[in-house]
C-alpha cells in the first residue's frame, strides 16, 4: 500500500499528516501508524493526524499517538491540521473541525500562525505541589527547581504510570516562572512515552494552572517550550476558564509517500 503524506511541525511538536477524506487509511492497524511514526524506520512523528470528511464542520481531526492508539486532543496537532487543510484548500483563514473532544474554531494569521480556541475548564484538581486539569487532555503540573538539569523521562514517566493516574495515565509537565506573565515547560507525553519539543494541551494546562494558583494575573500568557514559544490567553468567568485560545506557528516540513 502506497501512502501520500505530508510533514507538519508545531513548535518543534511533528506530525504525520494524511489526507483520507477517501477513507482509504487502514486506520484499525495500530502498527501502520506506529511504523510511519518511527523515526529510524519511518516517516518520524510524535504523532500522526488524519483529516477527514465531516458533515457538522469543515473536516474531522483524527488523531494517533506514536504508540499507534488514538488518543485524546493534541493543539499543536489541531493547529497543524488546520494549515495542513488551508494546504489541501479546503479553508482560507478560518475553519471549523471537529475533533475527539467537540468542534473548534481556528484562525490563520500572518507567518503561518494559527490561533486555535480550545474548550472550555472548569474543573482543577489543586494539591499541595501540583495541579491536575484537563485541556482536552489530561496533564499533570508541577513546579521544577531546575527545569534544565530535570531527568524529564524518567520522573515523568514514574509520575504518568504511578499511583496517582493509573491504568489511563496523564501527561506531566515541570514548570518554571521566568516573568509576570512568562514560564517556561518541559512536557513528558503519554503515547509518545517520553520528552517532546512542546505540548499544546500542556502549554494551555500550564497557563491556566498558574492563574489559578495566583503566580500570575495576565490573562495572556507566554509559555515557553523547547521548541519555541506558544502565547495562550482565555476570560475567567466566576470558576470556569472560556474562550481559551492557543496560538503559535505550524509549519509545512515536506510531503512524500512510503510503501506500508
Amino acid at each position: 500500500m502506497q501512502i501520500l503524506f505530508y510533514k507538519y511541525e508545531g513548535t518543534g511538536n511533528d506530525f504525520v499528516m494524511i489526507d483520507n477524506r477517501q477513507d482509504i487509511f487502514p486506520k484499525e492497524n495500530i502498527a501502520i501508524v506506529k511504523h510511519l511514526c518511527d523515526r529510524r524506520f519511518g516517516i518520524g512523528g510524535d504523532g500522526l493526524i488524519l483529516l477527514e470528511n465531516d458533515v457538522d464542520s469543515d473536516f474531522k481531526m483524527v488523531y494517533y499517538n506514536s504508540d499507534g492508539n488514538e488518543s485524546s486532543m493534541c493543539g499543536n496537532g489541531g493547529r497543524c491540521i488546520v494549515a495542513f487543510a488551508k494546504k489541501l484548500g479546503l479553508i482560507n483563514d478560518l475553519a471549523i473541525f471537529n475533533a475527539i473532544d467537540g468542534l473548534h474554531h481556528a484562525t490563520i494569521l500572518d507567518h503561518d500562525i494559527v490561533s486555535l480556541e480550545m474548550n472550555n475548564v472548569s474543573t482543577i484538581d489543586i494539591q499541595n505541589n501540583y495541579v491536575f486539569l484537563n485541556t482536552g487532555s489530561p496533564h499533570h503540573v508541577q513546579f521544577a527547581d531546575d527545569l534544565r538539569s530535570i531527568d524529564v523521562k524518567t520522573l515523568g514517566s514514574q509520575i504518568r504510570y504511578g499511583a496517582l493516574y493509573g491504568e489511563v495515565g496523564s501527561n506531566v509537565n515541570f514548570v518554571k516562572q521566568i516573568s509576570e506573565n512568562t514560564f517556561a515547560i518541559r512536557t513528558y507525553e503519554r503515547g509518545v512515552e517520553d520528552e517532546t519539543l512542546s505540548c499544546g494541551t500542556g502549554a494551555t494546562a500550564v497557563a491556566i494552572a498558574m492563574h489559578v494558583l495566583g503566580k500570575t494575573t495576565f490573562n495572556s500568557i507566554e509559555i515557553l517550550v523547547e521548541g519555541g514559544k506558544l502565547a495562550i490567553s482565555f476570560t475567567k468567568n466566576n470558576e470556569t476558564y472560556t474562550q481559551v485560545c492557543l496560538k503559535g506557528p505550524a509549519a509545512f516540513v515536506f510531503k512524500g509517500t512510503i510503501e506500508c
